[in-house]
C-alpha cells in the first residue's frame, strides 16, 4: 500500500505532562545545553502526541484539557537530525523544530520528567523511521520485498523440512528397570512386562503362646553371666555344708547331755519349778 493510498493518522506515544522553553542561541556548533536554560524560560507545559501520518511523522504539543494545539514539529523522511536534536549533557531534553505553517519557524527546548519517557520518545520517532524505510522498499521492489522477508532461506546440507505427503514413524522403546535393593525383592518395583516378577519373601509369623520351648539352650562356654552364676551356686552349696559340719562339732548345739544333769522337776516338799530358776 503506497502513502498516497493511506489517510489515516497512528499514534505513535502520549505523554501527559512535557514542558517547552525558550531557549538562547546556540552559541558554537557543537550543540545545545538544557543547563544553560533557566526556570524562568519555561513558556508551556502540556500534552505530547507523536503521530505517523503518511511519510510524515508529526509532534504536537496539545493542551491536556482542551486538546487544543499550541505548536507542533514535523519530522520529514530523512530530516530528523534537523527536526529533533537531543541536547548535550542531558537524555532528557531536545531541541524542537516547530512551524506555524506559513514558512515561518522557531526553536523550543523539550523537557521530559522521567528518563523512560524520553526513551520512548526516541524509540516512536525510530518506529516511524523503519515504517518508512520498508514502504519505500516494497514501492521500488514490486511488492516482493514482503515474500522475501516471509522466506527463509535454508542450506541444503540442513533442510531437513517434510515434503507434502511424508510422515516420520519415531520408535519408542521401553526402558527396562532392574530394581535392587529391598523393594526389588520384595516384589514391589515395576518393570517391563517382558521380565519375571521377582519371588515375593514372606516372613513367618511371630510363635504363638502354646508353642513353647521344651528345653532351653545351654549358655556359651564363655559366657561371663552363666559363670557368675555358677559361682554363687557353688558357694552357696559349700557354706550349707560348712554350717552343718560346724553345727555337729559344736558342744552346745545339742542340749540333751545337759537336760541329763538338770534335778527333777518335781520334788516332794517344794515348790514347783521349772527351767534355769530350779537349777
Amino acid at each position: 500500500m503506497s502513502f498516497e493510498e493511506e489517510s489515516f493518522e497512528h499514534t505513535l506515544l502520549v505523554v501527559r505532562e512535557v514542558s517547552v522553553y525558550k531557549i538562547p542561541p546556540r552559541t558554537f556548533s557543537g550543540g545545545y545545553k538544557c543547563a544553560e536554560w533557566l526556570q524562568s524560560d519555561k513558556i508551556w507545559s502540556g500534552r505530547i502526541r507523536v503521530v505517523s501520518r503518511n511519510d510524515r511523522c508529526e509532534i504536537r504539543l496539545e493542551d491536556p484539557t482542551s486538546g487544543d494545539l499550541f505548536a507542533a514539529c514535523f519530522v520529514y523522511p530523512g530530516q530528523r537530525d534537523v527536526a529533533v536534536e537531543p541536547v548535550l549533557d542531558s537524555s532528557r531534553y531536545f531541541v524542537l523544530k516547530i512551524e506555524d505553517g506559513r514558512g515561518k519557524h522557531a526553536f523550543v527546548g523539550l523537557g521530559f520528567a522521567e528518563r523512560n519517557e524520553a526513551f520512548d520518545f526516541n524509540v516512536a520517532l525510530s518506529d516511524h523511521d523503519k515504517y518508512v524505510r520498508r514502504e519505500l522498499e516494497k514501492e521500488s521492489g514490486g511488492g516482493d520485498v514482503a515474500g522475501e522477508e516471509s522466506q527463509i532461506d535454508i542450506h541444503p546440507a540442513v533442510n531437513h523440512r517434510l515434503k507434502e505427503g511424508e510422515t516420520i514413524r519415531i520408535n519408542v522403546k521401553n526402558k527396562i528397570s532392574s530394581g535392587s535393593g529391598m523393594l526389588s525383592a520384595a516384589g514391589l518395583t515395576g518393570g517391563h512386562a517382558g521380565t519375571p516378577k521377582p519371588k515375593v519373601l514372606s516372613l513367618a509369623p511371630p510363635p504363638s503362646g502354646a508353642g513353647k520351648i521344651r528345653s532351653p539352650l545351654p549358655p556359651p562356654p564363655n559366657d561371663p553371666v552363666a559363670a557368675r552364676i555358677a559361682s554363687t551356686s557353688r558357694s552357696t552349696g559349700l557354706k550349707g555344708t560348712n554350717d552343718s559340719v560346724k553345727h555337729s562339732t559344736d558342744s552346745l548345739s545339742d542340749f540333751s547331755q545337759l537336760q541329763k544333769n538338770l534335778p527333777s522337776t518335781a520334788t516332794s516338799g517344794s515348790t514347783a519349778a521349772s527351767g534355769w530358776a530350779a537349777f
